[in-house]
């Protein structure tokens, strides 16, 4: 497969991560859409590790992989105790940090 169908395929996973971040109230589903944007950019990595024949974009992908997976633990674990605060998910809702 040619690297160019690589990197369209990359472009609409981050589209379609983006438009649901831009779209969602609900916690979870920005935590989603954020995660779609970051798989786009690990097929990117991916796609030009094997396009050049090199093993440093798949290195650099697996350790991104690794921070990607603390990531969604720290960020579920905020949306938890939000939600046991607030009672609610909704990012409209979310105002912790005002005085």
């Amino acid at each position: 497969m040619p690297l160019h169908a690589y990197l369209i395929l990359a472009a609409l996973v981050f589209a379609i991560g983006l438009f649901g971040v831009l779209t969602r109230k609900n916690a979870v589903g920005i935590l989603l859409g954020i995660e779609l944007m970051l798989n786009a950019v690990n097929v990117n990595l991916v796609a030009f590790s094997r396009f050049r024949d090199d093993l440093a974009g798949l290195i650099f992908t697996l350790f991104t992989i690794a921070i990607t997976v603390a990531e969604v633990a720290v960020g579920l674990a905020i949306v938890i105790v939000i939600f046991r605060v607030r009672r609610t998910i909704e990012a409209d809702h979310l105002d912790l940090l005002r005085g």
